[in-house]
């Protein structure tokens, strides 16, 4: 046990030796390793900044996620330019594509090999070829002996304002069956590439016969009664066509793959003179974009 006398010597050497300093040498040492420590948490914090900006550079984040429903929809697929953009347009919203193409024995097959490959292109869930004779009836340039005018005349139709090309009933053919296609498959939606802008004056193609059809489904469906609201989408209804080669491009379509004449050639070659292949070129025309059919005049 140290005396009074040595425990103050040691007292006063310690004072004088500044002894105390490392107290607070030891006080500085933990402000500044707090200062130190300090600058490494805001970098940490900067790094989780940037990494939760990622996303919104590549256009989605969490919030706001790319669309991918995965629900159901029929599509109306013929192979032309309309139905193949809506079909794009179907898969843009997310819906898992049922393609539903009708051979109904129009005057060639090029249609309905442009609807496999634009299928193919699309990547569809499902693809159905559906035969239904319509050449039974006839009554259309496009299932009977009769020629395709050149130009919109009307000349052999009943109603001069509905050329011969129209086929009887068709649109009304076609959606029965996609409606069968969909209530199969649980679709509520089912979308049709008609347009009532440049088209050639089918009474089929019209707002009010999708409005009247929507309505049909809907009170004579097992889904209608139900509750499951059945949808007939037509989206390029109001669009011209160069509108909708603008659309197909946007959506990268292929309009190669394509096919619209009414009477192409042995070799698929489009016409280049009837109704549709008119709007076709015109189309593109407008558009300002290449048309990459190939017509044999």
């Amino acid at each position: 046990m140290l005396s009074r006398d040595r425990h103050n010597a040691l007292c006063a050497n310690a004072a004088f030796h500044g002894a105390r300093r490392p107290v607070i040498d030891g006080r500085r040492n933990r402000a500044q390793t707090r200062r130190r420590e300090a600058p490494k948490k805001k970098k940490k914090k900067k790094k989780k900044k940037r990494k939760r900006r990622i996303p919104s550079r590549h256009g989605h984040s969490d919030a706001t996620p790319m669309t991918t429903t995965s629900q159901p929809a029929v599509v109306l697929l013929s192979g032309g330019l309309d139905s193949a953009v809506t079909c794009a347009l179907a898969a843009e919203q997310g819906f898992r594509i049922h393609a539903l193409t009708v051979d109904y024995g129009q005057r060639h097959d090029v249609e309905i090999a442009a609807a496999r490959r634009v299928a193919t292109a699309m990547r569809v869930a499902r693809h159905v070829t559906q035969r239904i004779d319509l050449r039974a009836f006839g009554g259309s340039a496009l299932t009977a002996d009769l020629p395709v005018p050149a130009h919109r005349t009307g000349g052999a139709s009943p109603d001069p304002d509905v050329p011969v090309t129209y086929v009887p009933a068709r649109n009304t053919i076609l959606l029965s069956f996609a409606l069968a296609f969909a209530e199969v498959t649980g679709a509520s939606d089912i979308f049709i590439g008609v347009n009532a802008v440049d088209y050639s004056g089918y009474p089929d193609c019209r707002p009010a016969f999708i409005e009247q059809f929507e309505r049909l489904a809907r009170v004579a469906t097992r889904a209608g009664i139900e509750g499951r609201a059945l949808c007939i989408r037509a989206p390029l209804m109001h669009l011209n066509k160069a509108q909708i080669v603008l659309e197909g491009v946007r959506l990268g379509v292929d309009l190669g793959m394509t096919h619209s004449c009414y009477d192409p050639d042995a070799q698929g070659r489009a016409c280049g003179r009837c109704d549709s292949c008119h709007y076709r070129r015109e189309g593109f025309l407008q558009a300002g974009v290449v048309d990459p059919t190939v017509y044999r005049s």
